[in-house]
């Protein structure tokens, strides 16, 4: 930007890049995020409200009442509760998050006038090297974690290995699991992120609010109803403060994508269980465990993962996460 002997540089409000790129790509005003944000939702719940009565219709010609559906709307995404492939329904869920992420362009592109680039970085390109290295360490643990339950707990899971089945379950996520992931990332700790720090000035409170809304957002999870909001709201919460932490420290979104794009396709490909949200032919199916022992062992991951962040990249200057 240039300015004229009648202009003022202003005083820019943070020695965040990716925050700035936030406020100087493209417009800011409240009224475009409104926009975007309905975009997004017309996108989401508008797709689901479209496949939702054939599911439905399918789910009571297999004996499920509307009563059960409108108490657990879970159900009508059930492949074996409907009795049809996983596959298809693990489609059908990715489908979802397509039609959120065109929302979310639509409003990017058409409304803000910002680049994708500017909401996944701080930089002037995003930085593969960064999201592998992230996606590389947590995928690592993760096999190193179902080994060692394989081997000191091998009644927790068993071999559930279906060739045709596991082919297509990969190829789908391949092709759509980096949308869905990239979709809650490039929202929650991309566009919500910066667009609530031009407001409050800071790091720390968007930080906050949304983490607080992520955890919310998955509330609706199996999972969530297996276990308890007051064990999984704390789980989701301190994930997403782990990643938001990561990205305001790192100045992007790559650390925390390459974490997550690992956590959602490796468990995936690993291990499926009767309350995941996204069943697939994995090469284990795992009886319902411990949650608790879950969290903690994602707390280690956790923290091994960020010394080694720390280590490499060098972080020292940790009012990024603040200011």
């Amino acid at each position: 930007m240039e300015y004229t002997d009648e202009d003022v540089k202003p005083t820019l409000p943070f020695n965040n890049l990716y925050l700035l790129s936030g406020l100087s790509n493209g417009f800011n005003k409240g009224w475009m995020y409104s926009i975007t944000l309905l975009l997004i939702i017309i996108g989401y719940v508008g797709y689901q409200a479209i496949i939702a009565l054939p599911l439905v219709q399918l789910a009571i010609n297999n004996g499920i009442t509307t009563q059960q559906i409108l108490q657990n709307n879970n159900l009508i995404f059930d492949s074996d509760a409907l009795h049809i492939d996983r596959n298809i329904i693990l489609l059908l869920l990715f489908g979802m998050f397509v039609f959120a992420f065109l929302g979310f362009l639509i409003g990017l592109k058409k409304i803000h006038k910002k680049t994708l680039t500017s909401v996944l970085t701080g930089y002037q390109t995003f930085r593969f090297k960064r999201f592998w290295f992230a996606f590389a360490i947590w995928a690592s643990m993760l096999i190193f974690t179902v080994l060692l339950a394989f081997i000191f707990e091998p009644n927790s899971l068993s071999i559930n290995f279906n060739t045709g089945g596991f082919t297509v379950s990969l190829v789908l996520m391949l092709v759509f699991m980096p949308i869905q992931t990239g979709v809650e990332e490039v929202i929650f700790r991309g566009y919500l992120l910066q667009g609530l720090s031009q407001v409050f000035k800071n790091g720390i409170i968007p930080l906050l609010i949304t983490s607080s809304l992520f955890g919310l957002a998955h509330m609706g999870n199996p999972e969530v109803q297996a276990y308890g909001v007051g064990l999984m709201l704390p789980y989701y919460v301190g994930f997403a403060l782990f990643l938001g932490t990561l990205t305001l420290l790192d100045e992007g979104l790559e650390l925390a994508f390459g974490i997550h794009f690992a956590n959602n396709i490796i468990s995936s490909i690993l291990v499926t269980q009767p309350n995941s949200v996204i069943k697939t032919y994995a090469i284990f199916e795992a009886k319902p465990g411990n949650p608790a022992t879950e969290i903690i062992m994602w707390f280690c991951m956790a923290t091994i993962t960020f010394v080694i962040f720390k280590t490499k990249y060098r972080f020292k200057n940790f009012n990024l996460v603040i200011k």
